[in-house]
């Protein structure tokens, strides 16, 4: 396949880079990105499509003429919830309040065709080399402790992944890391991803996830260093040193 020249950037972002076809959009991948990782995404987003998240459409994944791997997805018209929490800051508690409301409506949803969340983060904790055997273990032993569900949990919830339709409606897109498990663990997931950006949104968040959900916070934060950890093991230079404050705080309570 050959994109056309008419396409327009959209996010280029470590080994991908988005683009607008038109009526599609089509994320491209480097020739780095090994071809499973792009054909199982494609197979998450199928999957999701069939429990009836609202997320774009997985259509077609294709090899580029110019080299590297393409998925290829309907285009939902919108802009993202990012861009409108940046856009009017002062309407941010009322972004958050749709933000969290859909992530529990995601969280409501099982999927057992997705991968399990335990074995993905066992493979990703076994497969560090930042940290010694002896935090590895700590980590393991923490993991096996925590309770395992089958809710789907999309890994990488954060608003740059929620489309505020031109129809008013939310969607979802980017399930690249999706798997079913605990919907603590994705909850941990997000409030790390708003750390990064601001930790006072990040509590704002976590606590009101957390009353919405009837869900303790000290359950989250057991997650922390679970979380912390697979993405470690992603080897983003970037985020290392943060990532590893979390992992140090393994014995939080």
């Amino acid at each position: 396949m050959k994109l056309p020249e008419s396409k327009v950037e959209i996010v280029h972002r470590g080994n991908k880079v988005v683009y607008d076809l038109g009526d599609k959009i089509a994320k491209v991948f480097n020739e780095n990105k090994p071809v499973s990782d792009v054909f199982n995404e494609a197979l998450n987003l199928a999957r999701i499509n069939e429990t009836g998240i609202r997320s774009p459409k997985a259509l077609e994944v294709t090899e580029l003429e110019e080299g590297g791997w393409a998925l290829i997805t309907s285009k939902v018209p919108g802009v993202t919830l990012a861009e409108k929490m940046d856009a009017e800051p002062q309407r941010f508690g009322e972004y958050l309040e749709q933000f969290v409301d859909l992530q529990i409506e995601i969280h409501g949803h099982t999927c057992t065709l997705l991968n399990r969340q335990f074995d993905k983060y066992t493979r990703m904790i076994n497969s560090l080399d930042q940290i010694n055997a002896t935090t590895r273990y700590n980590l393991l032993e923490r993991l096996n402790g925590l309770k395992s569900k089958g809710y789907v949990c999309h890994g990488d919830f954060n608003p740059s992944n929620v489309i505020v339709g031109d129809d008013g409606q939310l969607y979802v897109c980017d399930w690249a890391h999706a798997t079913q498990g605990n919907p603590a663990s994705d909850v941990a997931m997000t409030y790390l991803l708003f750390c990064l950006r601001d930790k006072e949104m990040a509590d704002q968040y976590l606590e009101l996830y957390c009353d919405r959900a009837d869900m303790p916070q000290q359950i989250v934060h057991q997650w922390t260093s679970i979380v912390a950890a697979s993405e470690l093991a992603r080897k983003r230079k970037s985020d290392e040193e943060f990532l590893m404050s979390w992992i140090d705080v393994v014995d939080y309570q």
